[in-house]
């Protein structure tokens, strides 16, 4: 042979396994791109499936996060409003609280004044310090009821300081859940506004974690209603308690105008009563010294009397002395013997009635005259008395003094009772 072939020193494949590979090369093509095929197609389907639910997922928790929204927004502007009216309660409270300190205050003032009447009256002196006379009984009741209506306005006050504990601790809570219901109002408009082509999102370590004070949504549902259902009732609770201290503080009112006419009425009736009697003592010190003047000039009668009395005893011993020197048998008891010394006998009885009658008058007068100095230290007293009760009076006409605010009674009753609104314009 000319040419010197070589062949490689593998095996060779025959014929028929050429085109039975040639066949199955085909197969197998036909089968990766029919396999490639229904994979584009599944993989088409993955993909505007996955899209649609992608956008539908996020579609609902848009809408999720805006009806979410929508609620959180409803809850701050509730408790906003409840909010509100717990500040204009705790306002109110304080105005009428402090109006009710004030009305304690003028009690205090009151209970002062009464106090000092009392120590007033009670320096009166001698018989005019009566135990218990109309106008002490009036200044007690006074000072019974005062003390009566300041337990009952610092029991209010006390009341009122708990009730505004127990607002400020509601609008403590109020506004931490407002905080809260502000900062989530944020979180989820921020979420709200974010989309898959914005920046600033990224993945996160364990989105799907659970935070531990995690609450369920009816928790927190309740926990919104009982705020606001706490509040309500604490403004309710307010509004009762500062009605219940204006009408306590107007019972005070009446209360203390009453007993504040009675106490006078009575201060006013025993200084009538004592000017009557100290009336009554000056007109008997009159007929007093009218009756001892006269008395002086009836002893100056008697001792007169009795001086005159003397000569005539004198004239009558001298004779009946005198007719003992006659002589001899002239010297008998004969009728002007008997008269003479019926006369002396007379003449004494009728010194020894003078003597006793003048010592009668002089006594007489000394009691008139001991009668006198008491009649002069009643009138004293009396005197002293009345210039206490008008003291008294004197004192008590500062507790009369209304309110300068009102410029007459009308329009203060116009302004306690609120009635601005309903009067018609003139």
């Amino acid at each position: 042979m000319s040419i010197v072939t070589f062949e490689k020193p593998t095996e060779h494949i025959a014929l028929p396994d050429w085109y039975a590979r040639t066949w199955e090369m085909r197969q197998t093509a036909d089968t990766r791109r029919g396999d490639s095929f229904n994979l584009r197609a599944e993989g088409r389907q993955l993909r505007n499936e996955t899209r649609l639910k992608t956008k539908w997922g996020t579609y609902h928790n848009d809408a999720r996060l805006q009806d979410r929204l929508t609620e959180v927004s409803r809850w701050h502007d509730v408790l906003e409003q409840c909010l509100q009216g717990v500040d204009n309660e705790i306002a109110k409270l304080i105005e009428e609280k402090a109006a009710t300190e004030r009305e304690l205050e003028n009690i205090a003032s009151h209970l002062s004044t009464l106090a000092e009447c009392i120590r007033q009256r009670d320096s009166r002196y001698g018989n005019d310090l009566v135990l218990l006379d109309e106008g002490d009984a009036e200044l007690k009741n006074e000072l019974g009821v005062l003390e009566c209506l300041k337990a009952m306005l610092t029991n209010k006050c006390q009341t009122a300081w708990e009730q505004l504990n127990r607002l400020r601790e509601i609008q403590f809570k109020l506004q931490l859940d407002i905080s809260n219901k502000k900062d989530t109002i944020s979180i989820d408009k921020e979420n709200l506004e974010m989309t898959k082509d914005c920046a600033g999102t990224s993945y996160k370590p364990d989105p799907l974690r659970m935070p531990k004070d995690c609450i369920p949504y009816d928790a927190w549902l309740e926990h919104s209603r009982y705020n606001k259902l706490k509040a309500d009732n604490e403004i309710s609770a307010s509004g009762r308690l500062r009605e219940a201290m204006y009408c306590s503080r107007e019972k005070v009112h009446n209360d203390v105008r009453a007993q504040q006419d009675a106490t006078d009425y009575g201060l006013r009736r025993r200084i009538y009563e004592t000017q009557r009697q100290k009336n009554e003592l000056q007109w008997q010190r009159k007929k007093m010294m009218d009756e001892m003047e006269k008395m002086l000039k009836e002893i100056d009668d008697l001792e007169q009397a009795l001086l005159e009395k003397t000569n005539s005893v004198k004239l009558a011993e001298t004779r009946l002395e005198n007719r003992m020197f006659r002589p001899g048998p002239e010297l008998v008891q004969d009728d002007v013997q008997y008269g003479l010394a019926d006369e002396v006998l007379q003449l004494r009885q009728t010194r020894e009635d003078l003597i006793k009658k003048i010592n009668d008058g002089k006594a007489t007068y000394n009691a008139l005259e001991a009668h006198m100095i008491l009649l002069d230290q009643d009138v004293t007293n009396k005197e002293h008395a009345l210039m206490t009760d008008l003291r008294c009076l004197d004192m008590r006409e500062t507790l009369k003094k209304v309110d300068k605010t009102s410029t007459a009674q009308t329009e203060r009753n116009i302004q306690l009772t609120r009635m601005e609104d309903e009067i018609p314009k003139s």
